[in-house]
């Protein structure tokens, strides 16, 4: 049976019967890794469904259209996964090469889990000889590197900023925060004039929001490289930063007993329904603080450092596109995984989606056309970071490591000292576990 191209949709009941088939002729593999790179037929491409999904299959289906002209003989199945369950269907995939698709849209925070399962190809030789990854800027590029090798393409990045009402500024006479200690004492000015609402809104459970302040006083997640890392939590420097971020926790500016367990959506609803005068927000914030209650009253500037004028670094989310090691069609895969995340597609991509492009060149024009990017591209330019390339990390996220840690803070039972070396204990556990 002849699924359509495009998009592959099947019942569970047809999926499991369709991979029981298929494992009768699965294909040729030594260690995961296919023997054959057949130059026609169907690849199978999964990528991550989002909540309005039309326009990204739009762009989706103009790039594989572009694509199955260049190859004939060749055709492209695309299916839209939930993000809820994707990490369970790919590493089911990583196991049963005959149903597992040619390509996957990955979380970057994935890749080095899945490169210890032994899922991905290297593409390190095919990504260098790439005209268009001459401009991926330096941390996606890391999102997509394990040691010295790189297992796929960056597709999009996501970074944060300070979201801030106009109209309450004003009103009180108060200017954006140049540096991280005016954040902290402006939200509490505003607390203490206007009570009803939270100076920030900031979150024990929002470990992306509160990393710049970390990075910004000069301290880190963690040292180390390759399968060796170790936590660096408990250092001075992370400490001053983690101290700054709980002190934003309390009365006086968003009470712990509301805000200890608020993630990063929480509070970005609160800055959009107009309960906060600030948030640490995302470019992809953009549409819903839009559909608000503070449309037409605020403004976005790059979350401030430690020194006037200085921009923390933010945390370089976004998602990655990877080809599976068990692909019998390796250089088609390869071939397609540069024709979705090369900059004709991503700059289609940001047009649909707002997603923001990996590759400086485009992402300038990109805030030409969409001036409200512009603070989330300085603060790209700016430096960003990203966690350490560990398999070690999915453990430790999975965990909640890092918001129980802020949670024993701001609700008092632990302080900064305790509270810092009990996580970076579980982080080196964590490590040692998944380096063997």
């Amino acid at each position: 049976m002849k699924l359509p191209a495009r998009l592959a949709v099947l019942p569970a009941a047809l999926l499991t019967l369709a991979a029981l088939a298929a494992t009768a002729c699965a294909p040729q593999t030594s260690g995961g890794t296919a023997t054959t790179d057949d130059k026609t037929g169907t690849l199978r491409v999964w990528l991550f469904q989002e909540v309005d999904n039309t326009p990204k299959r739009q762009v989706v289906d103009q790039a594989v259209a572009a694509f199955e002209r260049r190859h004939e003989g060749v055709e492209v199945e695309v299916e839209y996964i939930p993000v809820d369950t994707r990490a369970q269907r790919i590493k089911a995939a990583f196991n049963d090469p005959a149903s597992a698709p040619d390509l996957v849209e990955y979380g970057n925070t994935d890749t080095a889990g899945y490169v210890k399962d032994g899922g991905l190809a290297d593409v390190t030789a095919e990504f260098g000889a790439w005209p268009d990854a001459r401009d991926t800027d330096p941390t996606a590029r890391s999102s997509v590197t394990v040691g010295s090798k790189v297992y796929g393409a960056p597709l999009f990045v996501g970074v944060r900023a300070l979201y801030y009402r106009t109209d309450v500024f004003a009103e009180l006479g108060l200017t954006a925060p140049r540096t991280q200690a005016e954040l902290v004492t402006t939200a509490k000015r505003i607390r203490k004039a206007r009570p009803e609402l939270y100076g920030i809104a900031v979150g024990g459970a929002y470990t992306y929001g509160a990393l710049p302040f970390v990075w910004a006083h000069g301290g880190e997640l963690a040292t180390g490289e390759g399968t060796s890392y170790r936590s660096a939590l408990a250092g001075p420097a992370a400490r001053k930063g983690i101290s700054t971020y709980t002190s934003l926790f309390g009365d006086d500016n968003c009470p712990a007993a509301k805000c200890a367990q608020m993630g990063g959506n929480a509070t970005v609803a609160a800055f959009a329904s107009g309960k906060a005068a600030m948030a640490i927000g995302g470019d992809f914030s953009h549409a819903a603080v839009e559909a608000g209650a503070v449309k037409g009253k605020y403004a976005v500037v790059p979350l401030p450092g430690t020194t006037p004028g200085s921009i923390a670094p933010a945390f370089a989310g976004g998602n990655n596109l990877g080809v599976l090691k068990s692909t019998t069609h390796r250089t088609l895969a390869v071939d397609l995984m540069k024709s979705l995340a090369g900059k004709e597609t991503q700059a289609r991509l940001f047009d649909a989606m707002g997603f923001l492009p990996t590759y400086t060149d485009v992402r300038q024009e990109a805030a030409r056309k969409e001036p409200f990017v512009k603070p989330f591209i300085d603060t790209l330019g700016a430096g960003t970071k990203f966690v350490p390339a560990s398999p070690g990390w999915g453990r430790i996220d999975a965990e909640q490591v890092l918001p129980t840690m802020f949670q024993e803070i701001v609700s008092g039972r632990k302080d900064v000292e305790t509270a810092s070396a009990d996580a970076a204990k579980k982080m080196d556990a964590a490590f040692a576990a998944t380096a063997r």
